[in-house]
């Protein structure tokens, strides 16, 4: 089993509740969204990087795609890992691939949470899952009512079990509706552990604070809901 990876590497999560764990990462290319404020590069490239030595950013080349023996090898030379972070791009378009991987920690998912069937494929090999919802402008979606019942679908085939932490993660604008999000939100709560407002990276695109204070109210007597924004940016590592 092969699949064009972009990156693989040691790092810490910087996002959601499992901020400061530490993790290996790997980093699927291509997504089946174009969503305006992401910052990941998610083109095929010939060549996976691939930091040996952690925190050194220095990479080593391997040629692409790689088969799935390569990628379990390679995070089997990390020690002291909390999970394997499954990123991208959309690493639920290599579901197949997912499941042929061998290592001995739990797999976390990173996902837009819009491909319930491959979802159902991998989700019994999942120990964590963070939900991204993805607020894209209707304009922008082929079928938008679609996209929210894929949505939906996909939080409920990866719903919080016994053996499985689900959370929801939303990347919140200052053009971000609030309708939309008690909309999703409302949909979604029973599947979830808990809800994570993350304000955008972007200075030009923040909320305002009060805005965020608001919303984490409003949700807070039903859910678990957090701020917490991507900390790995703030103190520059991967």
């Amino acid at each position: 089993m092969f699949a064009p990876i972009n990156e693989i590497f040691c790092s810490v999560q910087g996002e959601g509740p499992y901020v400061g764990c530490r993790q290996a990462f790997v980093r699927f290319t291509g997504c089946n969204l174009n969503c305006h404020y992401c910052d990941t590069p998610v083109e095929a490239t010939k060549f996976c990087r691939v930091e040996k030595n952690v925190g050194s950013n220095v990479f080593q080349d391997i040629e692409n795609p790689l088969s799935s023996d390569e990628v379990s090898d390679i995070v089997k030379s990390f020690s002291g890992l909390h999970s394997v972070s499954l990123t991208g791009g959309e690493p639920l378009l290599y579901a197949e691939f997912i499941s042929s991987i061998d290592v001995d920690v739990p797999l976390y998912l990173e996902s837009n949470m819009t491909l319930p069937h491959m979802a159902k494929k991998i989700k019994n090999s999942l120990s964590y899952v963070s939900g991204d919802v993805k607020l894209l402008p209707h304009s922008s979606l082929d079928d938008p009512e679609l996209h929210l019942d894929r949505t939906i679908e996909c939080f409920r085939n990866l719903r919080t079990t016994q053996d499985r932490d689900c959370f929801c993660k939303i990347v919140v604008t200052k053009d971000t509706p609030v309708d939309d999000i008690e909309g999703i939100v409302g949909a979604i709560s029973g599947y979830i552990s808990s809800l994570i407002l993350q304000p955008v990276t972007q200075k030009d695109m923040q909320p305002e604070p009060g805005y965020l204070l608001g919303l984490q109210e409003s949700f807070l007597n039903d859910i678990d809901t957090r701020i917490i924004p991507q900390t790995h940016r703030m103190w520059g590592c991967l």
